[in-house]
Order: C-alpha cells, then sequence, then structure tokens
C-alpha cells in the first residue's frame, strides 16, 4: 500500500465519523459538509438530496419532533433525549486516486434502545482538500416500532 492511500483510508474514516457525529448533534451544516458542493444523499426507496443545501433542508424534516404542550392540534411524538450512530465494518470496496468506494453497517441507539439499523454505500473523492462524499445511499434494514424516526 503506497502512503497516499494510507492517508486517504484515514480521510475517509474521518469523513464518515464526522457525519455521524455532527448527525448525532443535529448539527445538519458540519453534516452536509462531508458532502462535496453537488452531493447526493439517498435514503433508499424514500427520498433523494442534492447539493449540500438539499441535504440540509431533506433532514431538518427527518429530525423527531416532540408536541409542544398547550398548542391545539399537536401530535404526540416522542424525542430521544439523544442519539448515537455506531459504524461498524466499514470497508474499502475500491481505492483510486480519484474515486474510493465503501460500505458499512450502522446502528441507531437512543435512551429507549436500539432504534434502527442498516447499511451505507459511499462513494467519495477528494476535494476542498480532503476526502468528501460525492454519494451515500442509506439503506434502513429495519426499525423499532413507534420508532421517532419513521416518517409519516
Amino acid at each position: 500500500m503506497e502512503n497516499w492511500e494510507i492517508v486517504a483510508r484515514e480521510q475517509v474514516r474521518d469523513t464518515v465519523a464526522a457525519y455521524n457525529h455532527s448527525g448525532d448533534r443535529f448539527l445538519l451544516e458540519e453534516l452536509a459538509a462531508c458532502f462535496t458542493e453537488d452531493g447526493v444523499l439517498e435514503s433508499k426507496g424514500d427520498w433523494v438530496a442534492r447539493g449540500r443545501k438539499e441535504i440540509i433542508a431533506t433532514l431538518s424534516g427527518v429530525r423527531a419532533t416532540e408536541a409542544v404542550p398547550g398548542q391545539e392540534g399537536a401530535v404526540e411524538a416522542r424525542r430521544p433525549s439523544f442519539v448515537r450512530h455506531f459504524l461498524t465494518n466499514l470497508r474499502f470496496d475500491a481505492v483510486s486516486p480519484e474515486r474510493i468506494q465503501t460500505s458499512a453497517y450502522f446502528a441507531v441507539l437512543t435512551a429507549a434502545g436500539l432504534d434502527h439499523w442498516g447499511r451505507y454505500r459511499d462513494v467519495l473523492v477528494p476535494a476542498e482538500g480532503r476526502w468528501l462524499i460525492a454519494h451515500r445511499v442509506v439503506r434502513t434494514d429495519a426499525m423499532v416500532p413507534d420508532s421517532p424516526f419513521q416518517r409519516g
């Protein structure tokens, strides 16, 4: 393995971790910065967001919300006190100086326990002095009943 590849792999790991950390804290601008300017975030079979602004707008609608007490017509929903994405088995499926393809498994935990889990399939490219996600496909394999992250 050449030095450029070692550096690229570590930068990819950092980008993937930054995505999850910023997502857990609902820092959507930081999360979107993990993508190229025209990057694509796709929730397989559900929605596709193209570009950083659209990624932010789309994820703003995915966040679990809670009813405002005393507000008429408010929908009862649970907001988790915390969210933690756990990533495992990050695999480098293809590596070149221009493009890296990875796959990984994720699990999302809240105070109630395991909430949902699935897979990431990513294409990353060198941009803005680091490796950024050009296309991420998120496939949720399963979700607990009454998850606060279910889209309605």
